[in-house]
């Protein structure tokens, strides 16, 4: 069947510009992408504005990449009602963001064995606003006694909203002092205590569909410094184990554009925050991983558009449940058996070989354009956008250093035998 298909990709965004920017401009070159039909599959791109929509109107968008609402709550019941009724795919699911957060995701993972640190949700700590909560609490809420719950989880810890939000209220606690200073200032937040871990290597994996980069990571540097270059910092099957968990939360929860956060100690992984809805993927924080990150979204999106890949809006937590709940299984055993389905929801084979059979010059031309004019504009303009003038020298140089070891590298194993 011959002709052409148009597809429109929306960027539903908040104060970025920089990846933007980037994912514009390569989608712009891509050219032409056929199908298995002898189709031709186009692509443009358009940062969506925020409007009231009638609940009848159809999208002109086939996917959209979604940055805002997990705060912005009118952009995300679009999302909604475009997921519901027109089939436009989504980077990421409102439904399982808006119900699984950082609680519920715990919850989950905890159910198929991984090795989550301990948690306990502790009641707010001002009463919530609702004409309901007097009586309710004056009834049923019993009295509880915080230090000793603490004292339970062991010092030092980790106070926390149990929803996330990009480290907001985050408290490192040492001892009962800070413990009741952090839940006092707490207010209507609800919050967890969480068991820290002594561990040897904080990992982040940043996960776009089939593709998964594990990161070392540093949350106590700048956010600049805070993904380290390092290669094979974690051994083989340690690795594996991070990208397979990272692989797994997306494909339970049907994210497919998500960051998991995971502590490795003596060879065990501890994954503690693996529900970002809007992973950071600026350059002046990736740097080095940025072209790559850019890179693996554009293959993503084009590789469900031109096969037609249907979103899933519903989850298959069963599947997971069924091998969680097996005695006959250990730890190795059960995260295989994930990892299988994890993959199999991604269709990773057919994935690779659409790249390999379409996108084959794509590797090439990120090359040349991360070498390029156009990406140190990018670089300049970002980072002048960022920061202070006193320190917009420093700055790009340190990006410019970084993102040009990456075309080094990148342009070794290009030129290297397969």
């Amino acid at each position: 069947m011959d002709g052409e298909v148009r597809h429109l990709v929306g960027l539903l965004l908040g104060t970025e510009d920089d990846w933007p920017r980037a994912f514009e401009h390569l989608v712009a070159g891509l050219g032409p992408v056929p199908d298995g039909t002898g189709r031709r599959h186009t692509f443009a791109t358009e940062r969506l504005t925020i409007e009231p929509f009638s609940l009848r109107s159809k999208p002109r968008t086939d996917l959209v990449i979604d940055r805002l609402a997990y705060w912005y709550y009118h952009p995300r019941e679009w999302l909604k009602k475009v997921a519901l009724m027109d089939d436009v795919y989504l980077l990421n699911s409102p439904f399982t963001f808006q119900a699984m957060e950082k609680h519920a995701a715990y919850c989950a993972m905890m159910r198929l064995g991984l090795k989550v640190p301990e948690t306990v949700l502790v009641p707010y700590k001002n009463p919530v606003d609702h004409d309901k909560y007097a009586f309710t609490s004056q009834r049923y809420n019993q009295p509880f006694d915080l230090d000793a719950i603490a004292a339970g989880i062991g010092y030092p810890l980790y106070m926390k909203p149990f929803d996330g939000g990009g480290w907001r209220g985050v408290s490192r606690i040492g001892n009962p002092d800070e413990l009741h200073r952090a839940y006092n200032s707490s207010g209507e937040m609800l919050m967890h205590l969480q068991a820290s871990v002594d561990y040897d290597v904080f990992a982040r994996a940043l996960s776009i569909g089939a593709e998964t980069m594990v990161m070392r990571f540093d949350p106590a540097a700048p956010m600049h410094s805070r993904y380290r270059v390092e290669h094979d910092f974690l051994d083989p099957a340690t690795g594996i184990e991070a990208i397979t968990i990272s692989r797994v939360v997306n494909a339970f929860f049907r994210w497919e554009f998500n960051s998991c956060e995971m502590l490795v100690r003596e060879g065990e992984v501890y994954p503690i925050d693996y529900a970002n809805a809007c992973p950071d993927i600026s350059v002046t924080s990736l740097h080095y991983y940025f072209p790559w990150a850019i890179k693996t979204l554009v293959k993503w999106t084009v590789f469900c558009l031109v096969t037609g890949r249907r979103p899933r809006l519903d989850t298959d937590m069963r599947s997971y449940f069924e091998i969680s709940d097996r005695s006959d299984l250990d730890y190795g055993q059960k995260l295989g058996a994930y990892r299988r389905l994890a993959d199999e929801h991604f269709t990773v084979g057919e994935y690779r070989e659409f790249c390999a059979a379409h996108l084959g010059d794509l590797d090439q031309r990120v090359l040349d354009w991360a070498a390029g004019p156009e990406f140190d504009r990018l670089i300049v303009d970002t980072v002048t956008a960022t920061y202070p003038e006193h320190e917009h020298e420093r700055f790009i140089a340190h990006v410019r250093g970084l993102t040009g070891l990456w075309v080094t590298d990148e342009s070794t194993r290009l030129s290297s035998p397969a």
